[in-house]
C-alpha cells in the first residue's frame, strides 16, 4: 500500500498544506490535510521545522513511517531537479534557504525511515492536478493560469507540461514575458490591480476582494483592463498552443465574474473559441500534482525536463 500513497506538499508564502494523495485513484486520503502557518523571514531550522510539522502529521495519519514520498508544489526560484531553493532578497520570501538543499536538510525533520523527495513548480503543479481531476482531464491541451502574488501558468497536454516544445514559451511559462512596459508578471499580479485601483481613486486597499467589493466605477475599470490586457497578452500564446481550455486559480481568480467578460468578448474578436473553468480545486490540484511525482509512468514523461536553473 506504501507504493500507491505519496505526500503532496503545497508551499505557499505564508503556510504550508500537507496531504496524502492515492496513486490509484488520485484522490486525497480523508483526514490526512494537515496546514501550518509559516513566518518565511525566520532561520533555515525553523522554516524547516515548520514544514516539516505539516508533512509528519500527513505521515501519522497516513501510517507512512517505515517509507515516505513527497512531492512539493514550490514556487521558483528553484532548482527543481535537484530541490536546492534560490530564493534572494529580491523574492522577498524563505531567503534563508538560498543555496540550501532541501533533499540533504529536510530529511532530518521527517519522522519517517526513508525519505524521498521531488519537487515541481507550484502553478505546475496545479495544472496537473486540475488535468488529473477537474473538468480539464476532458481535454487534451489545457492552459493553466494562477492569479494571485504572480502569474503562474502552465501549458499542459495530454496530461503533461510541456517545457521545452515549439508549441509553449520558453520554459513553459508566462510570468517572466515581456508586455508593455514590463513583463506580465507586473500585470496579472495583485499588486498590478492594487497599484491601478489606487491610482484611479486615490484609496489604498489591502487586496483583491476589496477591489471587487467597492463594486465602483473605479473597480470597474480596473478589472476591465486586466481582462483586456490579459487577453491582449494571451492571444498570440492560445493561437500557438489551440488549448481546448483554460482553468484559473489563484484569490484573483475570484473575482473572475468582473474580468472574464472582457476577457472572453476579445477572445471572440480575434476568432478564437476557448473554454473556461474557475478551478474549485484550489491547493488540493496542487498537492495532487506535486504527488503525481511519484508516479512511475508521470515521472518518467518529466524528469528530464524539471528546470535546473
Amino acid at each position: 500500500m506504501q507504493d500507491k500513497l505519496a505526500i503532496g506538499v503545497d508551499v505557499g508564502g505564508s503556510h504550508i498544506v500537507s496531504a496524502a494523495v492515492n496513486l490509484n485513484t488520485f484522490e486525497i486520503l480523508p483526514k490526512t490535510t494537515f496546514s501550518v502557518k509559516i513566518n518565511n523571514k525566520a532561520s533555515k531550522d525553523v522554516i524547516l521545522k515548520d514544514w516539516s510539522m505539516a508533512i509528519n502529521k500527513t505521515i501519522e495519519s497516513a501510517s507512512m513511517y517505515d517509507k515516505a514520498n513527497i512531492g512539493f508544489a514550490i514556487p521558483g526560484p528553484f532548482n527543481y531537479s535537484k530541490g536546492i531553493a534560490m530564493f534572494e532578497g529580491g523574492n522577498d520570501k524563505y531567503e534563508s534557504l538560498y543555496k540550501v538543499s532541501i533533499p540533504d536538510e529536510l530529511p532530518n525533520y521527517i519522522n519517517s525511515d526513508k525519505v524521498n523527495l521531488r519537487f515541481l513548480n507550484d502553478a505546475t503543479s496545479f495544472g496537473v492536478g486540475v488535468s488529473t481531476q477537474g473538468k480539464a482531464k476532458n481535454y487534451k491541451r489545457v492552459i493553466v493560469v494562477t492569479l494571485g502574488t504572480g502569474f503562474g501558468s502552465a501549458f499542459i497536454k495530454d496530461g503533461v507540461p510541456q517545457v521545452n516544445t515549439k508549441e509553449v514559451p520558453k520554459g513553459g511559462c508566462l510570468w517572466d514575458k515581456p508586455f508593455k512596459s514590463g513583463i506580465s508578471d507586473d500585470y496579472f499580479s495583485t499588486r498590478w490591480c492594487i497599484d491601478r485601483y489606487h491610482g484611479l481613486s486615490s484609496e489604498l486597499v489591502k487586496g483583491v476582494k476589496e477591489i471587487a467589493e467597492a463594486n465602483n466605477d473605479y473597480s470597474k475599470t480596473v478589472f476591465n483592463e486586466f481582462g483586456s490586457n490579459m487577453t491582449e497578452f494571451m492571444i498570440p500564446f492560445i493561437k500557438k498552443f489551440q488549448p481546448g481550455i483554460i482553468v484559473m486559480g489563484g484569490n484573483i481568480s475570484k473575482a473572475s465574474h468582473l474580468f472574464l467578460p472582457s476577457f472572453e468578448n476579445k477572445l471572440q474578436k480575434a476568432g478564437l473559441k476557448v473554454d473556461f473553468e474557475i478551478s474549485t480545486l484550489m491547493e488540493d490540484a496542487a498537492i495532487i500534482g506535486s504527488a503525481k511525482l511519484f508516479d512511475p509512468i508521470f515521472w518518467g514523461l518529466i524528469k528530464d525536463d524539471l528546470p535546473d536553473l
